[in-house]
C-alpha cells in the first residue's frame, strides 16, 4: 500500500479503537471483527468482503510497532498535528521528534531544514528523493510473513493412536487439520501456510496445533508403543497362567504370564503398537497387576492360611529393607 493512502485512512476508526490503544486491544478488536466479516461467514458479501479487506490492512499497519510509528506521523502531517510555519522550522521538530525522542534540532547551511530534508532523517537518505511512493521511499517496506497462530485441541486417545483429521475453527475460519497417528500428548502440528496473513504480498504465517490426548481407562500411549493394565489373579501370578488382552484395534492376543510373576510386570507383544509411516508398528507391553480378592469363601481363606503357614519362613521384604540400608 502506497504512504499516500495512509494518509487518506484512519485505520483506528476502521478497528474501533484510540490511538493510545496497546497492542493487544488492537489485535483483540481486530479478531473481533474479523469473525464477524471474514467472506466464510457471509458467502456472497461482497460488503463483508469489503470490510474484511479494510480491518485486515488497518491491523497489518497498527500491529507493526515501527510501521504504526511511521502511520503516527504521517497521519500527524496531513492532520494538522505537525505545523509547518512559513520560514520556521518548529513543525518539522515536532514530527521528527516522534522518531527520536524529542532532542533533535534541524540546521542547513542556508538556516531551516527543508522538508526533504527532514524525511531523509527520519527514513534515511532516500526518503526524499528517488522514491518510488512519490518522496516516501521510507515506507517502501519488504514483505513480511505474517505471524503463526497458536491453538489447542484435545482427542481421544483412539484417534491420537489412529491419527485423524480435525476441523478446527481459527479466528472465524474453519481449517481441516491432519493429526498423525501416534501423536503424544502435548505434542505440536505444524499446518503450513493457515496463520495471519503476511504484509506487503508476504506469505501466510502457519497454525501451530498443540493436541491434548485425553486419558483411557485402560491404554497409555508412549510414541508408538501401546501399554496396558492387564488384571491377574493371585493364582495366575503364583502358577503361571495365559491370559487374552485387548488391542487398539479391537482384536485380542495371547499372553503367557510366567509363574511367579509379581505386579507391574511388562510382558512385550512385538508389532501390536501403532503402526508407522514406513510400516513397521511399535509393540503392546502388558503390565501386571495382581488382584487380592476382598472377600474369599471359607475354603479359600483356609487355603491362604495353609500357604501363610508353608511360607512363613519368606521374608519378602528381605531384599528391600536391605537396599534401603545403602
Amino acid at each position: 500500500m502506497a504512504s499516500q493512502d495512509w494518509m487518506q485512512k484512519d485505520f483506528y476508526k476502521v478497528l474501533g479503537v484510540e490511538k493510545t490503544a496497546t497492542a493487544e486491544q488492537v489485535k483483540k478488536a481486530y479478531r473481533k471483527l474479523a469473525r464477524r466479516y471474514h467472506p466464510d461467514q457471509n458467502p456472497g458479501d461482497k460488503a463483508a468482503e469489503e470490510k474484511f479487506k479494510q480491518i485486515s490492512e488497518a491491523y497489518q499497519v497498527l500491529s507493526n510497532e515501527q510501521d504504526r510509528r511511521q502511520y503516527d506521523a504521517l497521519r500527524a502531517m496531513g492532520g494538522g498535528g505537525a505545523r509547518f510555519a512559513p520560514g520556521g522550522n518548529g513543525g518539522f521538530e515536532d514530527v521528527y521528534s516522534m522518531f527520536n525522542g524529542g532532542n533533535v534540532r534541524f540546521q542547513t547551511k542556508g538556516g531551516s531544514a527543508g522538508f526533504e530534508d527532514v524525511l531523509s532523517g527520519m527514513f534515511g537518505s532516500r526518503g526524499a528523493r528517488g522514491s518510488s511512493f512519490g518522496g516516501f521511499g521510507g515506507f517502501a517496506r519488504r514483505p513480511q510473513r505474517g505471524e503463526d497462530v497458536r491453538a489447542k485441541v484435545s482427542i481421544p486417545l483412539r484417534e491420537a493412536a489412529k491419527g485423524t483429521t480435525l476441523h478446527i475453527s481459527v479466528e472465524g475460519r474453519s481449517i481441516a487439520a491432519r493429526i498423525p497417528a501416534g501423536i503424544g500428548n502435548g505434542r505440536k502440528v505444524r499446518i503450513a501456510g493457515k496463520g495471519a496473513p503476511g504484509r506487503n504480498g508476504g506469505a501466510p504465517g502457519d497454525i501451530l496445533l498443540e493436541v491434548n490426548v485425553e486419558p483411557h481407562p485402560v491404554y497409555e500411549l508412549k510414541g508408538r508403543d501401546v501399554y496396558v493394565n492387564v488384571p491377574v489373579s493371585f493364582a495366575e501370578a503364583a502358577l503361571g497362567a495365559e491370559a487374552e488382552i485387548p488391542t487398539l484395534n479391537g482384536s485380542t492376543v495371547k499372553v503367557k504370564i510366567p509363574a511367579g510373576s509379581s505386579s507391574d510386570k511388562l510382558l512385550r507383544v512385538r508389532g501390536q503398537g501403532i503402526s508407522g509411516a514406513q510400516g513397521k508398528a511399535g509393540d503392546l507391553y502388558a503390565r501386571l497387576k495382581v488382584v487380592v480378592p476382598k472377600k474369599m469363601s471359607d475354603e479359600t481363606r483356609a487355603a491362604v492360611e495353609a500357604f501363610r503357614k508353608s511360607t512363613q519362613d519368606a521374608d519378602p521384604r528381605a531384599e528391600f529393607m536391605k537396599m534401603a540400608q545403602v
